[in-house]
């Protein structure tokens, strides 16, 4: 197996995750966003998108990371990352599309916009990423994981973009719930941990 993948991307970051807390063993194939080899030929070749990560799997070649988060729980993982039956499955596919909406264009360009000088408006993404994170604080003040009583791709699509908030100028400090979710993944057998999100 092998992933495409860039150290500092959130994005990549969940592939490794879940890598770790199932145990699977990978490739890792550093990815240069700087220099532009995202945009090569070869690359393109493997995503015709242009963008990280992209996971190569015994002949199944799979881009995007709520893509690549649902073959490996589906190929891996059992029941337990993504149910099969129709109202669990739809319970974690909804906080994969907060995870694609409001974490992404809030949390995630205010991260890239402080740290990568990306060109997006940080104070318009700041408060696109703290709606996120109140509907979160309100799931997770009476649950203990997002989507049934047990994790799944549903806490691992969220959890990066969240741990990384303040490198976006989003402070968790008023987000107790959040905070002590975060503590709960963080202390999972096979966690990872990645630059700007620590290990404990």
């Amino acid at each position: 197996m092998k992933l495409y993948d860039m150290e500092l991307s959130g994005n990549c970051y969940k592939i490794r995750l879940l890598c770790g807390l199932l145990g699977i063993d990978y490739e890792r194939v550093p990815v240069d966003l700087m220099q532009g080899q995202h945009k090569t030929e070869d690359f393109l070749r493997l995503n015709p998108r242009g963008q990280i990560p992209v996971l190569e799997d015994a002949g199944a070649l799979i881009w995007d990371s709520s893509a690549i988060l649902l073959y490996l729980a589906r190929q891996y993982g059992g029941e337990q990352w993504l149910p099969l039956a129709a109202k669990p499955m739809a319970e974690v596919m909804q906080w994969l599309s907060l995870a694609q909406n409001e974490l992404l264009y809030g949390l995630a360009r205010a991260r890239a916009a402080k740290k990568f000088n990306r060109p997006w408006d940080v104070e318009q993404c700041q408060q696109h990423g703290r709606l996120g994170l109140q509907v979160l604080e309100r799931q997770l003040a009476t649950n203990v994981w997002l989507a049934g009583s047990q994790p799944t791709i549903a806490d691992i699509a969220c959890y990066p973009y969240v741990a990384l908030a303040p490198e976006g100028g989003v402070a968790l400090a008023e987000f107790p719930a959040v905070l002590a979710w975060m503590q709960r993944i963080r202390e999972l057998p096979g966690y990872v941990a990645m630059p700007g999100i620590g290990a404990d």
